[in-house]
């Protein structure tokens, strides 16, 4: 299947308030991230994704079918919600495995499949106590195990890292990572860049019900030709570079900082810079302390992106 997740003018409205808006994609299979400030839109699209709203206008598909009230698409899905819907007076264990027997599975077949789900996410040690009792990172790491427990093809995953400590994280950034090593479609959503970034470099941008970029994060940088990379290079004799970067490299701007001992440069060609760079500190002996950019990440991206619309 060329795309898992299709939508075309894709429109949610409450009431007057546009949750999504008019949104048209087509998302291959491959784990992707996305990403969105809080109120964004990001919730509205992966309720209507999951079946859980009909949209206003237009339509989404997966796997080639309308969510909304299909069975048949929610066996191929699982879906980790941003908040809480627990019986608390149930185990955890208890809860996955009910879960488990409402997707259909037979007794033994639910208990084989919630106790392996328990244990991929690492819940084991406290799987049989019940849910009032736990932690924010111990209900997130369950709502992990039941989006697992049917084998889904598809998993939605809404700020799943949400109120876990760092081990927490990390343990559930490295599922997310296996999850996709081993063939799964993902789509996880936050408004935390790095986040995503540590589970893949696809992406959607979304900003005020609108998708305002898709593809890989490099991607989506070099189109932004009018907008210049910014560099920083802490080196020795920093009148002297900034003299001969200004006369021998393709550079727009240049500012000397001697807070920082750097020179920062705009540049519009940062491949040519580079090679040029690095020519200048093997042929003339400059003393490089450090040299970094941040217009190469997600955050660089996502402020420009929003800036611009």
């Amino acid at each position: 299947m060329d795309s898992i997740i299709k939508a075309r003018s894709l429109t949610k409205l409450y009431g007057v308030v546009i949750g999504v808006n008019d949104v048209t994609l087509d998302l291959p299979p491959g784990v992707r991230g996305l990403l969105g400030p809080n109120g964004a839109g990001k919730s509205t699209f992966l309720k209507l994704v999951t079946g859980q709203l009909n949209p206003t206008e237009g339509e989404v598909r997966v796997f080639g079918e309308r969510p909304w009230n299909n069975a048949d698409v929610f066996r191929r899905i699982g879906f980790c919600p941003e908040q809480d819907s627990f019986y608390a007076f149930l185990t955890g264990y208890e809860f996955v495995r009910t879960l488990a027997r409402l997707s259909g599975y037979e007794p033994a077949e639910a208990k084989r499949r919630a106790e392996r789900a328990m244990e991929r996410v690492g819940a084991t040690e406290y799987m049989h106590r019940k849910i009032a009792t736990y932690s924010k990172g111990m209900r997130q790491r369950t709502k992990m195990a039941q989006a697992l427990v049917h084998d889904p093809a598809l998993l939605i995953l809404d700020e799943p890292l949400s109120g876990t400590d760092p081990i927490g994280r990390r343990d559930l950034t490295e599922l997310v990572r296996g999850l996709g090593r081993e063939g799964k479609s993902i789509l996880v959503s936050s408004h935390v860049l790095h986040e995503v970034q540590a589970v893949t470099e696809e992406f959607l941008l979304i900003y005020g019900g609108r998708v305002l970029a898709s593809g890989n994060v490099r991607e989506i940088r070099g189109l932004m030709n009018e907008v210049p990379h910014r560099i920083t290079i802490r080196c020795s004799d920093r009148k002297d570079v900034a003299q001969r970067l200004m006369r021998d490299l393709p550079i727009t701007g240049i500012e000397i900082d001697e807070a920082r001992e750097a020179v920062s440069v705009l540049t519009r060609d940062p491949g040519a810079f580079y090679e040029g760079f690095r020519r200048l500190a093997l042929e003339d002996g400059v003393r490089i302390m450090e040299m970094t950019t941040e217009d190469d990440t997600m955050d660089a991206v996502f402020r420009y992106l929003v800036a611009r619309d």
